[in-house]
């Protein structure tokens, strides 16, 4: 059985024991705004009424978000100059 983004979003918040505002945060980092009611609609469960699937962007852009909270942002790359 293959993990739903939800599940992935699971995972990683407790493997980096991240609180709700910290995924708020993380996802700021990357300029996309959540609140913390649309995130715990995602840990919700399935059955739950009020349960929201984690889609794409919203993984694409907490993932890119958790990148530069871990390593810190990109350095600015020179341009090359030909010889």
């Amino acid at each position: 059985m293959a993990l739903s983004n939800n599940d992935i979003l699971k995972k990683l918040r407790v493997a980096h024991k991240l609180r709700d505002e910290d995924i708020v945060a993380i996802c700021g980092l990357a300029n996309f705004n959540i609140t913390k009611s649309e995130l715990n609609a995602m840990f919700r469960d399935e059955n739950h009424p009020k349960y929201m699937e984690c889609g794409d962007q919203i993984l694409r852009n907490f993932l890119n978000g958790l990148i530069i909270h871990l390593r810190g942002p990109m350095p600015e790359r020179k341009p090359k100059v030909n010889e």
